[in-house]
């Protein structure tokens, strides 16, 4: 008979068939044919009928009750929905009394679904009600939800990170004119942003109604509504924001047949981009997402991953591409300022990107990857510049035997790398001698040498002096030849001299590089002066050398002197005090040897056969080296 506890009544008809069977017991219960021991286990069904009876009255009393609460928050949820106003909008009141509504109309379910009576007809029916109230609710909360994100979200300008167009975007080539000091200058702007710059993407006023709606939302398992929703809105708010930062989107086989001019400045683009993205906008997108789904934070993952998935991808496809052009020089710096800032941005990402999410692992995984394809691109590109350098050949002297551009190029070229000493040496660490023959004297040399970048700098230097050499034989003047080195080997000296070269080519190179250089100064004097000089000799004396031959020395060393002006004055040694140190040397040379020869006659008969005085023939010797050719006329006609 205790099974008859579990029999409750769920309908009226049910009910009503109870109330009859509970006649027929007690009928039966009074009946002079039932014996004793029927009449006692109709005392034990009565008494179970009766317990069933007053259990079912309470249920119905409870449906009812929940039935009245359901209807009083229907009504409140469904006041809105001819309502063309935002509720966040009306008050702070409205909103607290919708989203009590939809809390009594969990309540209600709960308590549905808590009843004994699981068939029952009116239970079944108030669920399905509570149900669609809770669907219309939640519609309605996700309209709100994308009207606040809209109405409230807010833009920064990076004001502080003014992007940076101009700088190292030269490529060698034989009209190459250097700027000297490009390179370094665009060095001096690397470094602009500060570590972690968090800002409000929404105001904060509406973060405690967005973190409303999402509890709600989940506790209605309606989360995935609200994600889907929430993703959409702060990726558009993303994509407006990439806008504003004309942050354009190219596909890797775009970016590898652009033109190097165009691609230049997107790779500095680029660099100034990802460092904003990373550091200012997905840090504040984080900060947000956290807020807002605090308490449920495995979903602030997810819809952040997907959020910024989209422009993470294009950034690292700009970079794969990067990565993946021919091994160019002028690629060099940008290839090195991506690998830094992406080592400075990897913590950030690695901070960024949950390994819970396949996309979000996926990232970490793929950017890790990007750092070590740029290095290897910037170290072979480094390693090979020794090659670049082999291979500039020339067919024409370069005029007046002036600095040459690749030497600019170059030599510029390794002091601007030495900014990125530290990448450079973690890079080039197995790679200390690449490209050098294993019996060469260079290798030799710098085997001894502590830090890489001295082992390729040495090349680098000893490849640019290679090169000077086989141009200097286009010239026919073997002095201009030896001037043309001189002024070559010279700026290389005080391009060391003048940076953190010195540090790694040390002062041994030094010491070898400036002999050479003041060598070929004086190998030019002996080449351009040393016939002259002959003219000026006399035997003993000279006070019994017959006139016809100071005559014939005067005329011969006018001749020579001035076809030395007029080629040399051409010539150029562009360094000021280079010049004025051979000047010197020249000087003291003919200078003195022409005086002597001056004096070796008496004032009256000098007169007759000197064209030039000695203090004509410095004031001469002063306008050699100019860069302009002149011809000199005689202030003495005889």
């Amino acid at each position: 008979m205790g099974d008859c506890e579990s029999i409750i009544p769920t309908s009226e008809g049910e009910q009503h068939v109870l109330a009859s069977f509970q006649h027929l017991v007690k009928f039966l219960r009074t009946s002079q044919n039932v014996n004793d021991e029927l009449k006692r286990l109709l005392a034990d069904l009565d008494s179970h009928l009766n317990t069933m009876t007053l259990y079912t009255h309470l249920e119905v009393g409870k449906l009812s009750e929940l039935e009245t609460r359901l209807k009083s928050a229907e009504e409140k949820i469904r006041r809105w929905e001819s309502n063309k106003s935002m509720i966040w909008d009306s008050c702070s009141k409205e909103a607290c009394e919708y989203m009590k509504a939809v809390d009594e109309i969990h309540m209600v379910q709960e308590g549905l679904r808590s009843l004994s009576a699981n068939d029952s007809q009116k239970q079944n029916e108030l669920l399905f009600q509570a149900d669609s109230v809770v669907q219309i609710a939640m519609a309605r909360l996700e309209q709100e939800l994308v009207h606040i994100l809209a109405q409230h979200k807010l833009y920064f300008e990076p004001d502080y990170v003014p992007f940076q167009s101009g700088g190292y975007d030269v490529v060698y080539n034989e009209s190459f004119v250097s700027t000297e000091d490009s390179m370094e200058e665009e060095t001096s702007h690397r470094e602009s942003i500060p570590a972690v710059y968090v800002v409000n993407l929404v105001h904060p006023h509406v973060i405690p109604h967005l973190k409303s709606i999402a509890n709600v939302m989940f506790t209605s398992n309606y989360i995935q509504e609200f994600c889907l929703a929430f993703v959409k809105m702060r990726k558009d708010a993303l994509n407006e924001y990439l806008f504003i930062l004309e942050m354009e989107k190219y596909s890797i086989a775009d970016l590898l047949t652009m033109e190097w001019g165009v691609l230049n400045v997107k790779i500095k683009k680029w660099v100034w981009l990802i460092k904003i993205v990373i550091r200012v906008y997905l840090t504040s997108e984080q900060r947000l997402c956290n807020n807002i789904f605090e308490g449920i934070e495995s979903y602030s993952a997810v819809c952040f991953t997907e959020i910024s998935a989209t422009s993470m991808l294009h950034l690292l496809n700009f970079g794969e591409a990067i990565a993946m052009e021919p091994h160019r020089p002028e690629k060099l710096f940008h290839l090195l300022d991506m690998y830094e800032v992406l080592k400075n941005l990897l913590g950030y990402i690695d901070a960024l990107f949950s390994e819970e999410t396949e996309k979000g692992s996926f990232l970490k995984v793929e950017f890790h990857n990007l750092f070590k394809k740029l290095g290897d691109s910037a170290r072979a590109t480094f390693v090979d510049f020794g090659s670049f350098i082999a291979c500039s050949i020339s067919t024409n002297p370069f005029p007046g035997g002036g600095v040459h551009h690749l030497t600019r190029y170059v030599m510029n070229f390794i002091k601007t790398l030495t900014v990125y000493r530290d990448s450079l040496v973690f890079l080039l660490q197995d790679n200390a001698t690449d490209g050098l023959s294993p019996a060469s004297e260079l290798q030799n040399e710098i085997n001894s040498m502590p830090c890489p970048m001295a082992y390729h700098f040495q090349s680098i230097t000893s490849h640019l002096i290679s090169n000077l050499n086989n141009k200097s034989k286009l010239y026919k003047d073997d002095a201009l030849r030896h001037i043309f080195l001189m002024n070559n080997i010279h700026y290389m000296v005080q391009k060391v001299e003048d940076s953190e070269l010195k540090a790694f080519l040390g002062s041994g190179w030094m010491r070898e590089h400036t002999r050479m250089f003041q060598n070929h100064g004086t190998i030019y004097v002996r080449v351009t002066w040393h016939s002259v000089l002959s003219l000026l000799r006399l035997d003993g004396d000279g006070l019994n050398t017959p006139k016809a031959v100071f005559k014939e020395k005067y005329r011969a060393f006018n001749a020579a002197f001035e076809e030395i002006y007029k080629n040399q004055t051409g010539w150029i040694v562009p360094d000021p005090r280079l010049c004025d140190d051979l000047l010197i040397q020249t000087s003291n040379c003919v200078i003195q040897a022409y005086r002597i020869l001056c004096e070796s006659r008496s004032q009256y008969n000098r007169e007759k056969y000197i064209k030039y005085t000695t203090d004509d023939l410095s004031k001469h010797m002063l306008d050699l080296f100019q860069g302009s050719p002149r011809s000199l006329q005689s202030s003495r006609r005889r």
